[in-house]
């Protein structure tokens, strides 16, 4: 098969055609799934009615967002593989999760982790647990929602042509914002995984579908691929080097991606409320686990994505700039890939956007509700409650499209939302320890210890040069040691929960 290798500007009929069927039938499909009664388990946790397989996928596709598929590539093209140590983390913490957190949540009716909290130690941690979640999550969705427009500021360019760069931008993230809250707050959670499943299938096989185009179009294929990519050690995986400044080590992926995952798959809301919309424990542990094996074999392909990008430029159009490692993809969709094809993928990019950003409001939106306004209000009928859910699922979203806009500064988006992340989940999974593996501690402790890994985790980020990697691993550490031995300084005050375990 032969492709010109000639620049082309921006998409055709045939490509714009294929990205409106997918935004308009993924649409229609979520909208399936709406119902007229519905009760906050059902609209939160899918009536805990969901298969493990579907959970799996759903897990899969909220973990990855547009600078997934973006970012890595461009991960692979300026290094190497090493950053699959991190993915190996990955699966190490969901086997931490399934045999520390998962039996708790799954003992009670709970419709968020921060009940949990509230269980162990009292409701302030579980409001303050709560509110840094919400404030994290929402940063750190700002910055992958405005990944989106990336794409389409490179892909609509010739389109859009008549508007600057931040109407673009705007246009871009108002449109999936948009078609993502229409299906969202009419279907809930049960819409949420089941558009996950279908878009988890789109954007695999969008990417599947390129990468084989790609390779093609490299001049003699494989081989000129391993050539390459032998000379520039791109396909170097392990990296033992006793390096700490170095942000993709194999201990710094290792540990570091197994602290990571422990505090996003076991402390926030965002996976867990797919956890607990599981038939039950057994099969949520199933689908976690079995979610990390998919996820390694998903970030190797997108590696791989980014050594044949690597390959592509340095034998067809060496010397090309571009203003960040994120654009390499996207301007190859555009610039080399045939029509038809090239809209197949930016319709994977979007669905992948969709898919995370359909999660993040879902799991925004039930926080806020079930930790803050059901908890002072529990005489709430459930028709109220139902109403506020929708409203705090539009708020939310409104949120989440001004932080995109605040975002376009931004060069290398994937390692600044995990860098956001991190930040936080170090306090939040250093409480949850203490919470599941200590009798002495205490919720004024416990906020103590929070407060303390949550200041040193900001300090850590915007004032030394350690690598994101070491954030969580730093931060839940000095949060349970801390809170830990300020629990036993400090005496409990009266009427503060005196039980053990959650």
């Amino acid at each position: 098969m032969i492709y010109s290798h000639r620049n082309r500007m921006g998409l055709n009929k045939i490509d714009l055609a294929i990205i409106a069927a997918y935004l308009v039938g993924i649409t229609l499909f979520g909208l399936k799934f709406r119902k007229k009664e519905r009760s906050l388990k059902d609209y939160f946790l899918a009536d805990r009615n969901i298969p493990w397989w579907a959970i799996m996928l759903s897990i899969v596709a909220a973990e990855t967002s547009t600078l997934t598929i973006i970012s890595i590539p461009g991960v692979a093209y300026r290094g190497d593989l090493t950053f699959l140590q991190v993915v190996m983390g990955y699966l190490v913490g969901r086997i931490i999760i399934s045999l520390l957190f998962i039996p708790h949540y799954f003992r009670g009716d709970l419709f968020t982790a921060y009940q949990l909290m509230e269980r162990r130690f009292g409701h302030r941690l579980r409001s303050l647990t709560a509110s840094l979640f919400l404030i994290t999550r929402a940063a750190a969705e700002g910055v992958r929602i405005f990944a989106v427009a990336i794409v389409v500021r490179i892909t609509l360019g010739p389109a859009l042509s008549g508007f600057n760069d931040f109407t673009r931008d705007v246009i871009a993230i108002g449109i999936v914002t948009v078609l993502t809250l229409i299906y969202t707050f009419e279907g809930g959670m049960t819409a949420v995984i089941w558009t996950d499943v279908v878009q988890m299938f789109i954007y695999v096989a969008g990417t599947i579908v390129g990468f084989v185009t790609l390779l093609h179009l490299v001049p003699g294929g494989w081989a000129t691929v391993t050539q390459l990519a032998d000379a520039g050690n791109k396909f170097r995986i392990f990296d033992f080097t006793p390096d700490f400044w170095k942000v993709y080590t194999f201990w710094a992926g290792l540990i570091g991606g197994a602290f990571l995952t422990t505090a996003s798959h076991g402390t926030d809301q965002l996976i867990v409320q797919r956890l607990l919309a599981a038939r039950s424990e057994g099969q949520s542990k199933l689908a976690l686990i079995s979610s990390g094996v998919t996820v390694l074999i998903q970030f190797t392909f997108f590696l791989l994505v980014g050594v044949l990008l690597f390959a592509y430029y340095h034998t067809t159009a060496a010397g090309q700039q571009f203003a960040s490692f994120d654009e390499i993809f996207p301007t190859f969709i555009v610039q080399h890939m045939p029509h038809g094809v090239s809209g197949l993928l930016i319709a994977a990019i979007l669905a992948a956007a969709m898919s995370n950003l359909s999660a993040a409001l879902n799991s925004l939106s039930s926080s806020s509700i079930v930790d803050f306004y059901v908890r002072r209000h529990p005489e709430t009928s459930e028709a109220k409650r139902m109403k506020l859910s929708r409203v705090s699922t539009v708020f939310w979203a409104l949120v989440l499209f001004t932080l995109a806009i605040m975002s376009r500064n931004i060069k290398v988006v994937v390692e600044v939302g995990l860098a956001i992340a991190s930040v936080a989940y170090g306090a939040l999974l250093g409480v949850f320890l203490l919470g599941v593996l200590t009798r002495k501690a205490h919720e004024r402790g416990a906020m103590v210890g929070l407060f303390v890994g949550f200041m040193l985790n900001i300090y850590i980020w915007q004032f030394t040069k350690i690598p994101f990697t070491w954030y969580v691993m730093i931060g839940s550490t000095v949060t349970f040691v801390v809170g830990l031995l300020a629990s036993m300084a400090m005496k409990k005050e009266p009427g503060e929960i005196d039980h053990a375990h959650a």
